[in-house]
């Protein structure tokens, strides 16, 4: 059974930073503040004393904590008076009262994706401190290892805080410069928790992502790659329900009961995601429109694979992830009758999808089109190397049974 501390900690540790980092305009001092504030309360939880609102007390205590230290250091004494002032004794009640604003964690999202750091530590920074990734994940996520990761995070962290950065959701011309960034960032977090679809912390992931792509919608305004990315998440997680069978196996989407997809999400989904192609053929907008034509088609045969295979032409064209590479081959396959043979010829050709990331997918993929050309010894070696690259569990059996069915 869990504490409520850790409980806090899985559920805000994202919030609670940005809320302090907000406050201090200093990501350091508020990362050491907030795990000092989160050792606090965890020995006031053993001692028997009950937090009514321990993600509430966190934060006040991760406040003071800082003020303390800018106090003991003397390194900002103009700021000194402003922050005193607001880190007053607070009673239970104002520890009830107190809310999260999505403003705050985007806010420290934006803070750490400065122009004068490279792309990946920008990326880095934000997945591992804004929204709680941890490092060994945002290591794999961006294809480094842990000590690399760890010791680049350092190393930006130092430089933020030397450099004096401070940073404002008001400050319009910085949301729009720092805003992409962004949304590549709630991008991956989204995807991290779909990748994860047993787990309760993929579920959390794609909460948050989906709660991060609302508030940046808002403070963009009507940019198209914000509305976009909404459009994405609130698509794809219209069609969470169908992903896993009650036994807990993962159903292909050929298999899926649509019946059970969140019209809803869908509705607003489609929405978003037509106005945001009227609008802008960005990355975010295009895989919308993917998405989008995916959650409409009443059934997989029914699917509109023409069109879906051209806005994967036209996403490849400007954003040639290997995800985005490996996609195209698939909606390729469906909707220009070129065969199956054809398909794996150029699936064959992109050498790189079975060295990165990608690979355990991209064997699955070259799998399956084996079982649809006939080669079943083919279709056997190359889902066996997809099971060996293979961690989850419910994705690993998903190709197991796959494997069963590619006999002679």
């Amino acid at each position: 059974m869990t504490s409520r501390i850790e409980d806090a900690f899985r559920a805000d540790a994202g919030r609670i930073l940005g809320a302090v980092t907000a406050y201090t305009g200093d990501l350091q001092l508020a990362e050491d503040a907030v795990q000092d504030a989160f050792l606090r309360a965890i020995a006031q939880e053993r001692s028997g004393v009950e937090l009514r609102a321990p993600s509430a007390w966190i934060t006040t205590a991760a406040r003071r904590i800082a003020v303390d230290a800018i106090r003991r250091e003397r390194t900002a004494a103009r700021a000194l008076p402003t922050l005193a002032a607001d880190a007053r004794i607070v009673d239970d009640a104002d520890l009830d009262a107190f809310s999260f604003t999505g403003d705050e964690r985007l806010e420290l999202i934006l803070t750490v994706c400065h122009p004068d750091l490279p792309e990946e530590t920008r990326l880095a920074l934000a997945l591992r401190f804004a929204c709680g990734v941890p490092t060994r994940d945002v290591a794999a996520m961006l294809l480094v290892s842990e000590a690399t990761m760890a010791a680049r995070l350092t190393r930006a962290k130092k430089r933020l805080h030397d450099s004096e950065i401070r940073f404002a959701v008001r400050d319009d011309e910085q949301v729009r410069t720092r805003m992409p960034d962004a949304l590549s960032v709630i991008a991956l977090l989204y995807t991290t928790g779909y990748a994860a679809p047993t787990s309760d912390e993929g579920r959390v992931l794609c909460r948050d992502a989906a709660d991060l792509a609302r508030d940046a919608l808002r403070i963009a305004g009507d940019d198209a790659e914000a509305q976009g990315l909404l459009a994405l998440v609130l698509l794809t997680e219209a069609r969470r329900p169908s992903r896993v069978d009650p036994s807990g196996e993962l159903v292909a989407l050929a298999e899926a009961d649509r019946t059970l997809w969140d019209r809803r999400l869908i509705a607003e989904g489609e929405r978003l995601a037509t106005d945001a192609l009227q609008r802008g053929t960005g990355r975010f907008a295009l895989q919308a429109g993917i998405a989008g034509l995916h959650a409409i088609a009443p059934t997989w045969e029914a699917t509109d694979w023409p069109s879906i295979a051209r806005f994967y032409d036209g996403l490849v064209e400007q954003w040639p992830s290997p995800s985005a590479r490996l996609a195209r081959i698939v909606a390729r396959g469906y909707a220009e009758g070129i065969g199956a043979e054809g398909v794996r010829l150029e699936l064959d050709a992109d050498e790189v999808l079975f060295r990165g990331p990608l690979a355990a997918q991209a064997f699955a993929v070259r799998g399956e089109l084996g079982i649809r050309c006939g080669d079943m010894a083919g279709a056997r070696r190359d889902l066996r190397e997809a099971i060996g690259l293979t961690e989850d569990p419910a994705v690993r059996r998903h190709l197991e049974r796959r494997l069963l069915a590619a006999r002679d």
